[in-house]
């Protein structure tokens, strides 16, 4: 199995007492997953601060982690530009060291003022991708059509729509727009969702397994802080939603993320 999106690098994992600049409990948390059956967790970058912790925690579990080098939509603000320049340049550094650039994207559900810029940053980073033969990690919240536009300027971005919870409309929709992939996390298992009804209209073959650690914990975590050992609980639900058996969602989805990603 693969979590095709944690954050497990993050400060959230900090074991009490933990010494700054060690990632004990990040380590930890990575041995977890693998103890639990997934073989490897994609490490997406956020912003410039968390480029450091999350290669470190690559440094420390190379054999189980790969990176993703992006600027999340949410981070893009006035210093956008020289923020891209910084990941871009670490990216073009390292590229040999990275599998995908992510997680980029369009979220416009707290707040608009920089609804322009992240379409431009999506769009820059795309065209990356594309002459990097990468594929891209994307974060959409409340920002599909924006989106979508932006990929109509990349006929051959291949993209993994992350943490997806739309509808059999948007699945459609992004469909119009490539054959891309969908990220599918604890969402799947929360009451009140809807998505083990849309995973028919994707298809197996398109659907990637993740968590995107530390937040949306399936059930009966949910609330509580989510990690990679959690997959086989996600495998289970996109295995009801298919009406396959939980062994079968879990080799397909792994295949998946190995075509994709080129793991």
């Amino acid at each position: 199995m693969i979590d095709t999106h944690t954050h497990i690098y993050m400060p959230e994992f900090d074991t009490e007492g933990q010494e700054v600049g060690s990632c004990y409990g990040q380590c930890e948390t990575a041995d977890r997953a693998v103890q639990a059956g997934v073989d490897m967790m994609i490490l997406p970058n956020v912003d410039l601060s968390t480029i450091e912790p999350m290669r470190a925690l690559h440094s420390k579990r190379p054999r189980c982690t790969a990176m993703a080098m992006g600027l999340h939509p949410t981070e893009v603000r006035d210093t956008w530009r020289s923020d891209l320049k910084a990941v871009t340049d670490e990216l073009e550094t390292h590229l040999s060291d990275y599998c995908a650039v992510g997680e980029v994207g369009i979220d416009l559900y707290w707040d608009k003022t920089f609804a322009d810029e992240q379409m431009q940053a999506l769009d820059i980073q795309a065209g990356k991708a594309t002459a990097l033969g990468l594929p891209i990690i994307i974060h959409c919240r409340e920002g599909l059509a924006q989106t979508l536009e932006v990929l109509q300027g990349h006929p051959d971005a291949r993209a993994i729509f992350h943490s997806f919870g739309g509808t059999t409309d948007d699945v459609e929709a992004i469909r119009r727009h490539g054959d891309h992939y969908f990220g599918i996390n604890g969402i799947v298992t929360f009451k009140n969702s809807r998505l083990a009804e849309v995973l028919p209209a994707i298809g197996a073959q398109r659907i990637l397994t993740e968590t995107d650690s530390p937040y949306l914990a399936p059930t009966p975590h949910r609330g509580r802080r989510n990690e990679s050992a959690y997959i086989p609980l996600i495998v289970a639900a996109i295995a009801r939603g298919l009406g396959i058996s939980p062994d079968e969602a879990a080799e397909t989805t792994t295949y998946n993320s190995k075509m994709i990603l080129n793991l």
